[in-house]
């Protein structure tokens, strides 16, 4: 990861922060977006840059808005000098029933989840050829098994499935473009998820009988980007073998 620079959307909490944490720790400059965790971003980038000064910045944008995209790629590539990997890690998550979908809804899960890592992807792409670089993109098991009332969203993360493997297409040979389908690693905030017994069936049906971690997808991201240079097209399942189970 050494002189490499990393764009990571979403990259101030949670599973984008421990990303951005286990990249920089392997040497890695970052370019951190993120829309409204403004206190959480400046935190991170401060513990960051204390470790290697001038070596994390923060950009704040809205990923709905497809036409500031670019612009995204462009301040890092002015602040970094170069751009090697591109992380496609910010997404929407709620329950959309059928019967409760709304147009509201719809653009705002496949806009995340789907349309900006499209056309985020295809702003940075020259970048990422000169480069030589990739693109991770972070989908969910639930692209191919679909979760109850999550009809948008399960969607969604199978379009970006098929987008990863389009671009792997459309970009190599210069670029590699592969997914991280994690499992249960962090439950959502909105307390949709805060029924201990739901929790515990979901722990259940993984192979390892454990949730995982966020680091557990920060180690898969850097060994895409780092160590599997003969890799691209693929989604690795970071889910303790639940999509084995289910």
């Amino acid at each position: 990861m050494q002189n490499r620079v990393v764009l990571i959307t979403g990259g101030a909490r949670r599973v984008g922060a421990a990303i951005c944490r286990r990249l920089h720790a392997g040497g890695a400059d970052l370019m951190v977006h993120y829309r409204s965790s403004v206190d959480d971003a400046r935190a991170l980038q401060a513990e960051l840059n204390a470790v290697r000064p001038e070596s994390v910045a923060l950009i704040q944008a809205d990923l709905l808005n497809i036409a500031h995209l670019p612009a995204i790629v462009h301040e890092t590539v002015q602040r970094f000098g170069r751009l090697d990997v591109l992380v496609n890690n910010a997404s929407s998550f709620f329950p959309t029933p059928v019967g409760e979908i709304t147009e509201a809804s719809w653009d705002d899960l496949v806009g995340t989840n789907l349309k900006t890592p499209l056309f985020l992807s295809q702003a940075a792409a020259p970048h990422l050829r000169r480069a030589e670089g990739c693109i991770v993109n972070i989908v969910d098991i639930h692209a191919e098994r679909p979760m109850k009332n999550y009809v948008v969203y399960n969607a969604a993360k199978g379009g970006l499935v098929a987008l990863t493997k389009s671009l792997a297409r459309e970009l190599g040979p210069e670029v590699r473009v592969n997914g991280i389908a994690p499992g249960a690693i962090l439950w959502p905030e909105d307390g949709t998820w805060s029924d201990e017994l739901a929790r515990h069936r979901i722990i259940g049906t993984t192979l390892l009988k454990r949730s995982g971690e966020p680091d557990d997808i920060a180690r898969a991201v850097r060994f895409l980007v780092e160590d599997a240079p003969y890799v691209t097209g693929q989604i690795l399942a970071v889910d303790g073998g639940r999509s084995v189970h289910l």
